[in-house]
């Protein structure tokens, strides 16, 4: 077995020094691209070559190390399936998405702020009319949202398609559970005006699913895997950049440590307690149950901003 003072010998003794050996590495797996066609292909894998032997090289990486790292991987790989994406929650916790949301969606005038996606979106939630009820049968406290959309020289957006998503209160989505069942999960439209409005459940926090690798990492660091309170929304629209956001409860403990890092201050929204008597928007019987009431008027920057 040869040690490192031999290797460093057998370096010195053709001209380079271990660090220079390690930057020839580097140069001769980047120009191992130079004949890619799709230059932003070629410009995203040279970058990436580039800051991943950075980082090997910063630490001092070892093999048992990488080994780790490759294990883990696969380990991240084998429990995703078509309920759970772990890629995407590993790059949530890892703030990898929410620098993506940054870099991709880059502030316009009065345009509402995007963050995470998060792996709970499904397509073909049901549809619902305005003032309908998302809930579907979770369990929580009812809640009504209502609000505008519109585009940035204040001008309302009629027909705009708003998907909304979230968990019960229990902290689960209905793609968590093993049955078919579908609730807390709708898309409606806009109306002529932009308006939009419906009943939903009011937020609570939850964790994130932590039983699989990346949760065992959030372990392993000390890091709580719990969510800021939060309700999503996908709002789309001709000639219109997508918006993919959430909005969080004012007074949440949790909105300076979300787990996924995906709080803006400007998308905390007051969900204002309602007594069980309070008059109902649309008059309807919540059976003597509390409730809480919230207002979203989204904005939409023009599509390419």
């Amino acid at each position: 077995m040869t040690n490192s003072n031999d290797t460093t010998a057998a370096n010195e003794g053709h001209g380079l020094t271990p660090a220079e050996v390690e930057v020839r590495l580097i140069d001769t797996v980047t120009a191992s691209f130079a004949q890619a066609t799709d230059e932003r292909l070629k410009e995203l894998l040279t970058s990436l070559v580039r800051h991943l032997h950075g980082f090997i090289r910063d630490v001092r990486l070892t093999e048992a190390e990488w080994n780790a790292a490759i294990e883990f991987l696969t380990k991240v790989g084998d429990i995703t399936d078509d309920q759970r994406q772990e890629f995407i929650l590993l790059s949530d916790v890892l703030g990898a998405s929410m620098q993506t949301i940054n870099v991709s969606n880059q502030p316009y005038k009065n345009a509402t702020e995007a963050t995470v996606f998060g792996p709970f979106f499904v397509d073909d939630a049901p549809l619902i009319d305005n003032g309908g009820d998302i809930a579907g049968g979770g369990t929580g406290q009812p809640c009504w949202v209502e609000g505008v959309v519109r585009d940035t020289d204040d001008n309302p957006i009629p027909g705009a398609r708003i998907e909304v998503w979230e968990a019960d209160e229990e902290g689960l989505y209905d793609v968590q559970h093993e049955d078919d069942r579908v609730y807390g999960r709708a898309h409606l439209f806009a109306e002529d005006d932009g308006s939009f409005r419906f009943w939903g459940l009011t937020p609570t926090p939850y964790p994130i699913p932590d039983d699989g690798p990346v949760g065992q990492m959030l372990k392993a660091v000390g890091r709580s895997p719990m969510r800021a309170s939060h309700l999503h929304f996908m709002v789309t629209a001709p000639r219109m950049r997508t918006l993919v956001t959430h909005i969080f409860v004012e007074g949440d403990e949790l909105l300076t440590s979300d787990t996924v890092f995906g709080v803006k201050e400007s998308l905390i929204k007051n969900f204002e307690q309602q007594p069980a008597d309070a008059p109902k928007p649309d008059g309807r019987d919540l059976e003597g149950q509390t409730w809480s009431r919230t207002r979203f008027d989204i904005v939409l920057a023009p599509e390419g901003a």
